[in-house]
């Protein structure tokens, strides 16, 4: 990997949650906890897993559109979760965001070129005419034309509001990008499209991706690497090849199982994850996946295995599973659950239930 951009270190956001007359905190949402990776200039990130896997939780906080509990977001080498709010407003010209919703994320009452020209002004990118000239080429630069910038966003489809999101975004020329489902809330004939603007501004201006999704298919066509969340925690994290050529984790192999494929009848059999990911405000003890996981041992329920590097050919491949060498030699086919895993993995679900019912 090249130089860092972005270097994230032990990032952790809990909500806590208050009941009671004087709203004391009684517990906390574990929603990210000690998460760590770095992305380098011009190259793609991508994080996913489940919903509430905590996956939009941290890109926020990387911006700390949410405050951060505890860790460290290192940008160009200073930490951004050290600086004060008038150091921050600057640094943020550094770091942009793009929301799943295009529409949700424009003020309606405000033109295109309102839209484009308040990150210009407010950063002191450019003024009077250079910032005119600039509002034209970044319409231009995202595929639309001039005659757009008076236009409101009730005027354009999906796919052309997230254009716009997209060129103000680029307004300050940032280092960092984070797409937080940028194309989900997109028809499928659009998603391409807007991927693949996104790799040509990314080729074009050399920025940090951290992209954000739980399609497994856009992700193999846009990340250079992947890191898979599984309630709070990063437990997998490798180039994308590897990702879907050798997974190491039971559940980056069970995703991976249950994506659609584009072949009649490849769906059949195929390995699915039991059950639902366990509330954040009781994780289970141990690995957090094993009520769920079909190759779950004793140790699993006893001993939370960290992230470890793993063999492979990049040298940057790592697992967070006791068994990750054993479920990366293993076919596909070995992880389809017989009789008697389905029966155990039952049992453990309920006993799982019946524990965080007693636990109120």
């Amino acid at each position: 990997m090249s130089t860092p951009v972005l270097e994230v270190r032990n990032l952790t956001k809990h909500f806590p949650v208050k009941s009671g007359i004087f709203k004391r905190s009684t517990a906390a949402v574990q929603a990210v906890t000690d998460v760590s990776f770095a992305v380098g200039a011009g190259e793609t990130l991508a994080i996913v897993g489940e919903s509430g896997c905590g996956k939009s939780t941290t890109g926020r906080a990387l911006l700390r559109l949410l405050e951060p509990d505890s860790g460290e977001v290192v940008l160009d080498g200073e930490d951004v979760i050290a600086l004060s709010p008038s150091r921050l407003q600057g640094a943020r010209r550094h770091m942009q965001m793009v929301f799943q919703d295009p529409f949700g994320s424009l003020n309606p009452r405000m033109t295109v070129r309102e839209t484009l020209m308040e990150p210009i002004l407010l950063h002191r990118v450019a003024s009077g005419p250079a910032a005119d000239k600039m509002v034209s080429e970044l319409l231009k630069t995202v595929g639309l034309n001039d005659y757009h910038a008076e236009r409101y966003p009730h005027e354009f489809s999906g796919g052309q509001r997230q254009r716009i999101c997209i060129a103000r975004a680029l307004a300050t020329r940032p280092r960092l990008i984070v797409c937080d489902e940028p194309v989900s809330a997109l028809d499928v004939s659009v998603q391409a499209q807007i991927v693949n603007l996104l790799q040509d501004l990314q080729k074009q201006f050399g920025m940090a991706y951290v992209f954000i999704s739980h399609d497994l298919a856009v992700v193999r066509h846009i990340a250079k690497r992947v890191a898979v969340m599984y309630l709070g925690r990063i437990v997998e994290e490798a180039p994308a090849e590897e990702i879907f050529a050798t997974p190491r984790h039971p559940y980056t192999r069970a995703l991976i199982e249950a994506a659609p494929k584009p072949v009649p009848g490849a769906a059949e059999g195929r390995e699915m994850v039991m059950g639902d990911a366990p509330s954040a405000l009781r994780p289970p003890s141990g690995c957090a996946f094993h009520p769920r996981c079909p190759l779950a041992q004793d140790i699993c329920k006893r001993e939370r295995p960290e992230l470890r590097a793993m063999p492979s050919a990049s040298g940057t491949a790592a697992a967070a599973c006791h068994f990750a060498e054993t479920v990366a030699a293993m076919p596909a086919e070995s992880t389809r659950p017989t009789p008697e895993i389905l029966a155990r993995r039952l049992a453990v679900l309920a006993e799982a239930r019946a524990a965080q019912a007693a636990a109120g």
